[in-house]
């Protein structure tokens, strides 16, 4: 499988690719509403600015195929109780989908973010029939710790959605 890729903090001149790649229905149904579909190119540019603004307290990182950011992947360190976790966020563009690029983006993110922050946990909640996802942290030795029934309303449907987990001393640092 063609994996070649680079991680690498957001530019604002990933806008363009962002906007493009990002712009897909099937992109953004396994994500939070948040990440809007119609993608616009003014909200490329406001989530890099607010990735580069928010570098010190959390990593996010474009992945990079070919020179065109077609991807983002990121831990963020929760707050409160939960300060000793973070959150894996992540999504590829659907062109690069099965060639194995997202499952060693996650491996390299996660390392990094248990290098760089004072965590003992990364979690991910994953919809419950985005089967590629949930592989993908799979391969990367999270657990599931369960499925959460009923627990996202996404474009007029209440899915369950799975909560999977990977510990610090479960990672080769």
């Amino acid at each position: 499988m063609e994996n070649h890729f680079i991680l690498r903090p957001w530019q604002l001149s990933d806008a363009v690719s962002l906007a493009r790649y990002a712009n897909d229905p099937d992109v953004s149904l396994n994500l939070r509403d948040r990440f809007p579909y119609p993608y616009a190119l003014s909200d490329a540019e406001s989530y890099i600015r607010d990735c580069i603004a928010k570098e010190e307290t959390q990593l996010c990182r474009a992945i990079v195929i070919d020179g065109e950011a077609a991807g983002s992947v990121g831990v963020f360190p929760r707050s409160d109780i939960y300060r000793r976790t973070a959150e894996l966020g992540d999504w590829l563009a659907k062109p690069f989908w099965g060639r194995g690029i997202m499952t060693a983006a996650v491996a390299e993110i996660c390392r990094e973010g248990f290098r760089r922050f004072d965590i003992v946990r990364i979690d991910a909640e994953i919809n419950a029939r985005n089967i590629a996802s949930r592989r993908v942290v799979e391969k990367n030795g999270f657990t599931l710790e369960g499925v959460l029934r009923r627990n996202v309303y996404k474009r007029g449907e209440i899915l369950d959605s799975c909560m999977y987990s990977l510990l610090r001393e479960e990672v080769s640092l």
